[in-house]
């Protein structure tokens, strides 16, 4: 019997070691998609916009004058405060208001005791005229008196009326909840009601109620009334929508601009009168592709996601741009139909977990 060469045997013996093994190798375990709260991101009709800029205005501003001729006696608020509807601004002296309507209520008690004689006079005249003892004459005289004293009555209350008002003008109120921005006078100052006009005393302006005023170029009206839509750009990326937008149907024929008045919504906006703002008003529309601006991450200067996909989840950079209320738009490093986490802070706990775990699919955070 022939030997066996020596490297034969070695060969020999290596393939009985193999087939003694599993025939199949072990398949590599694909790590399953993380089970996290996410959005497919999608192309979406959003608005061009031209950028200009506005100025903050109260709705509700007026500078409240003098209605009676009287000297200050109280000032409750000065300049900053904010004042409710109805609180006291101006308290003037009052003598002479006073005097006036003490004087006018005795000639409305004096009327009335002329007329109620007037017209008991009247009834006996017309009692006994009817009886035929008295003439045409006398009766018409006595009724004649009895309107007379009447329209006299009618006068004196007219008058006390007026005494009346003017006593109410020596307490001014706020007409609406504001802030003084402005006092004109202080205590002890006598104040006039005219001629020529009217002495100003407090400037009130409401901020619950504003608007913003903008002066476009006429090149870019017709693109402005034609979607009526516009935000205001208080700061950073925050966006506050108008809730009208109204075109003055006028330029001005020195500068050549029109006037858009935005109405503001109420609540916090944030924004208080005098404030320069960038308003962005709508002037086409396009395809963009938006992100929820909870899914960004930061991470120095760098913004970016984490996108999902069936080998776990990656942070990837992205570029962005305008900010369209609760999304902004992406213009590079996503694509249409990718699927982003909305809870980034998830997504980096995921992560984490998983490469502790021995997992190489996912990105470090």
């Amino acid at each position: 019997m022939k030997s066996v060469p020596p490297l034969i045997a070695v060969l020999l013996v290596v393939v009985a070691l193999a087939g003694c093994g599993q025939r199949n190798p072990p398949a590599v375990t694909k790590s399953p998609p993380p089970t996290l709260a996410s959005v497919v991101v999608h192309a979406q009709t959003a608005h061009d916009e031209q950028v200009w800029d506005g100025v903050v205005e109260a709705v509700n501003q007026a500078t409240i004058t003098a209605q009676t001729n009287a000297r200050v006696l109280e000032l409750p608020h000065d300049v900053n405060d904010i004042v409710a509807k109805g609180d006291v601004l101006v308290r003037f002296t009052d003598v002479e208001q006073k005097s006036a309507r003490s004087a006018a209520q005795a000639q409305v008690a004096s009327a009335e005791a002329t007329y109620k004689e007037a017209a008991a006079s009247y009834k006996r005249i017309e009692a006994v005229y009817a009886k035929g003892y008295v003439s045409a004459a006398q009766l018409d005289q006595q009724r004649a008196q009895r309107d007379a004293a009447q329209a006299a009555l009618a006068s004196a209350r007219a008058q006390l009326d007026q005494v009346g008002q003017a006593l109410d003008y020596t307490v001014l109120r706020a007409p609406y909840a504001g802030i003084i921005t402005r006092r004109y006078v202080q205590v002890g100052e006598a104040v006039q009601a005219g001629p020529p006009s009217p002495q100003p005393l407090i400037a009130l302006q409401s901020l619950d109620d504003l608007r913003v005023n903008v002066q476009v170029p006429q090149s870019a009206v017709d693109a402005i009334r034609r979607f009526h839509a516009a935000d205001v750009l208080p700061g950073g990326a925050r966006r506050v929508a108008a809730s009208s937008v109204s075109v003055f149907p006028y330029a001005d024929p020195n500068t050549h601009t029109f006037n858009v008045r935005l109405q503001l919504p109420g609540g916090d906006t944030g924004l208080y009168p005098g404030m320069t703002v960038k308003v962005a008003f709508a002037t086409g529309e396009a395809k963009r592709l938006l992100l929820p601006v909870s899914a960004l991450v930061q991470r120095g200067e760098l913004l970016g996601v984490y996108v999902l996909d069936e080998h776990g989840a990656a942070l990837r950079q992205l570029r962005i741009g305008h900010r369209y209320a609760d999304q902004v738009e992406v213009l590079a490093g996503l694509d249409d139909g990718e699927r982003v986490a909305t809870d980034p802070a998830a997504a980096a706990r995921w992560l984490t977990g998983n490469r502790s775990s021995g997992n190489k699919h996912g990105v470090a955070p």
